[in-house]
């Protein structure tokens, strides 16, 4: 009954809007974005070596942050004085690789591991003066660390020793000696004692593997006790600082989990059942002297996909069981590929005082977000309040309440691919509603979340304003129409039609487009792909009824087969009814037997079967490629596309353009010299692609102008594959075309 309370409280939460109320309320919002990048020195290659923020701090007054990047093996800074301009403020290498770090005074200490192998572990503090930013002292820890903490009266420092397993050892298994600790350093006027060190034994606490803890983070509460969580055990200890002993531990216990997703075949679906599931504890965080919360993301056996809060004594008064994952479904952040493993991994968990409110943070590594809670006290589930969008995997998550602001380090980067880099994001609190998401969904009849992502065409109702349609690309193994109610904020996906072949879910679907028929039913631009084994090789148009069944399949002609590439259909509009019908298509980039730098648009009469090509010119990219992502019919023979290179950042290039067809005839397939349309430029979308303050996403690859003339563009978030999950939807406003 808890649970299922939860999950009301947490739709609810999504769906309030802009009421008044809401807009009395405080909340967070992205106000700026750091590319950690941008902090490198000239002599490291940007462009081709890894840079991460993992773990992160700031100064005592909270200008400036502190983060870990262990590719560079260094810490980087960043100014935020203003910190909707975040400013590289330097980097320094530490002789090894960073694994935490955390603020007295004026001095940042850095855990290090400068381990020579899996059996030989060995580390250092390093002592940094953040005025100078240089290392000024450091201690030897005898030992590989993880985690650490300062007390809130600043005399003790807490390292979690892991001595972490080698995973390609013995299939990884433990115990793998030697053995970590929990290492306990005294500060004295600011200033770390080395020679106090005092270790704290772990072993033969935990049932798993006694003889090998593996601390993992620590937590210091007002006590001056450090909780420790030892991960891959699923156990959990509480030492006094002061005596450096053991006070309590307690088993992190199991968890049932009922409706999630335990399976990876490209298929979202909240059916399956894992039972007494290890939480197998990473993050810690005391919610006050007496209680903690857990991120339970697994590691050896286990990871429960969710937040437990515990009472000293081993009392667990809370566990959000399924509540994140369905939060991920419901707002197109859940990684179906890792639905068979630990799925949405929370992580990171940070707890912090606003005000009279007591947050919680809880930063998941593979859904890339945090979700944000209100403590409601001892015995009480915490209430949800919103979610907040993340880079890519969110490592560290750190709040800074004197200036009402939080901020997350992402540690993935991309850079090898081509894609995103890892940023550090900072978030305001102030009055107002959440800006994230922009759209969300519904339950479905069974009461589950209508689970979506990967967003790649859209279409309006003709006839309801606000009523907008979205198709779902080969991300995902079944084809889907969603139907949007854009007249809520966030908008609302209120209903998903699968698209169906003899009553069963089709098949090898690459669905880039869409548009709605005044018939009846709609016209889907099916993509293709010949590098793939689950798409077919080529472009086709599908028609389907109103509730998704196929009604006709349109292949490509053999001249136009025998020339496309796996840049295909990309856009779908339609012209006219019955005998008038026309649909016309948008191709991706250039085909062989196009010139460089010019596209097709291609007509399709359904009466007649009859093709027609005419072309379109594309601006030249200045890096990558450029090519078209949509086709919307706008009136008066004239169309919208979207067209956008495959960049990343404030350097890429969306437009929105259009073009006329007006006395253009377009020619037979196969004929030469086909007709090219002049196009202009309608609205620059980088602004827009930027406000959501994060970094500007590749993919804006639908637009739509509903019946009331409001216009919508959508990015498209590849099913969170390499990628955040975050999805930019955006009404432009009233929609002309002078």
């Amino acid at each position: 009954m808890r649970r299922q309370m939860f999950l009301t409280a947490l739709a609810a939460a999504l769906m309030a809007g802009t009421s008044a109320a809401a807009l009395a309320e405080q909340s967070f919002n992205r106000i700026a974005t750091f590319p950690v990048v941008a902090n490198l020195p000239a002599d490291r290659d940007a462009q081709k070596k890894k840079t991460v923020a993992e773990i992160i701090a700031a100064s005592e007054d909270g200008n400036l942050l502190v983060y870990t990047d262990s590719p560079q093996n260094a810490v980087g800074f960043v100014d935020i004085t203003d910190p909707r301009q975040p400013k590289a403020a330097g980097f320094l290498p530490v002789g090894g690789e960073p694994t935490s770090v955390t603020v007295i005074g004026g001095k940042a200490f850095v855990a290090v591991n400068t381990s020579k192998s899996y059996k030989e572990p060995d580390g250092v503090l390093a002592v940094v003066d953040l005025a100078a930013k240089n290392i000024e002292a450091t201690c030897a820890l005898g030992g590989q660390p993880d985690s650490i903490a300062a007390s809130p009266d600043k005399a003790f420092l807490a390292i979690a020793i892991e001595n972490e397993r080698d995973e390609e050892l013995n299939k990884s298994k433990l115990p793998q000696l030697p053995a970590g600790n929990l290492t306990i350093l005294p500060v004295k006027g600011g200033a770390v004692d080395c020679a106090g060190k005092k270790t704290v034994d772990l072993t033969g606490l935990a049932g798993v593997a006694p003889e090998d803890p593996e601390p993992e983070f620590v937590a210091v509460n007002g006590r001056n006790e450090v909780v420790v969580t030892l991960q891959e055990n699923n156990h959990i200890a509480v030492v006094d600082l002061a005596t450096a002993k053991v006070v309590g531990h307690l088993p992190a216990g199991t968890v049932t989990l009922e409706a999630i997703d335990t399976r990876r075949d490209k298929i979202i679906s909240a059916t399956g059942r894992l039972e007494n599931v290890k939480r197998e504890p990473d993050a810690v965080k005391w919610l006050d002297d007496e209680r903690f919360v857990t991120a339970n993301e697994g590691d050896y056996e286990g990871g429960s996909r969710g937040f437990t809060i515990f009472r000293k004594d081993g009392t667990v008064e809370y566990d959000s069981g399924n509540a994140l994952e369905h939060l991920a479904m419901r707002i197109g952040h859940f990684p179906e590929k890792r639905a068979d493993k630990k799925g949405i991994e929370p992580e990171g968990i940070e707890v912090a005082r606003y005000g009279d409110e007591t947050l919680i943070f809880v930063g998941t590594e593979r859904s890339s977000f945090v979700a944000v809670y209100r403590d409601a006290g001892p015995g009480q589930a915490p209430q949800f309040l919103q979610v907040l969008p993340s880079g890519i995997g969110p490592e560290g998550l750190l709040a800074i309440p004197q200036r009402n602001l939080f901020v997350t380090a992402n540690e993935t980067d991309l850079v090898e691919d081509g894609g995103p880099r890892a940023t550090v994001m900072i978030y305001e609190r102030s009055e107002g509603a959440p800006v994230y998401p922009m759209i969300a969904s519904a339950d479905d009849a069974k009461g589950l979340p209508i689970a979506w992502g990967a967003l790649s065409g859209l279409a309006a109702d003709g006839a309801q304003p606000g009523r907008l349609f979205a198709v779902t690309d080969s991300a995902y193994a079944e084809a889907r129409i969603l139907e949007i109610d854009a007249a809520k904020k966030p908008a609302v996906i209120t209903r998903a039609i699968t698209v169906t072949r003899d009553g069963a879910p089709a098949k090898g679907l690459d669905i880039e487009g869409i548009a709605w028929r005044p018939a009846g039913g709609f016209w889907l631009a099916s993509e293709g792909n010949p590098e793939k084994k689950d798409v077919p090789t080529h472009s086709s148009l599908v028609r389907v009824d109103a509730e998704g069944a196929v009604v006709e399949e349109v292949a490509l002609p053999e001249t136009l087969a025998a020339a496309a590439t796996r840049f295909g259909f990309e856009g779908v509009a339609v012209v006219g009814e019955g005998a008038d019908e026309t649909v016309y298509v948008a191709v991706q980039r250039e085909w062989k037997d196009d010139p460089k730098g010019f596209v097709k648009i291609l007509t399709y009469k359904p009466a007649t079967k009859a093709w027609g090509v005419l072309r379109y010119p594309l601006d030249a990219a200045p890096k990558g490629w450029m090519g078209l992502s949509e086709l919307t019919y706008v009136g008066n023979d004239t169309f919208a596309v979207i067209e956008r290179d495959n960049q990343f950042g404030d350097k890429a290039v969306k437009t929105l353009q259009a073009f006329s067809v007006k006395g253009l005839t377009p020619v037979e397939v196969g004929e030469k010299d086909a007709p090219v349309v002049e196009k202009r430029v309608l609205r620059d979308l980088m602004p827009d692609l930027a406000s959501p303050k994060g970094y500007v996403l590749d993919k804006v690859e639908s637009f739509a102008v509903d019946a009331a003339g409001d216009a919508f563009i959508i990015t498209d978030n590849d099913g969170v594959d390499d990628a955040s999950g975050e999805t930019v939807f955006l009404n432009l406003g009233r929609f002309t075309v002078n």
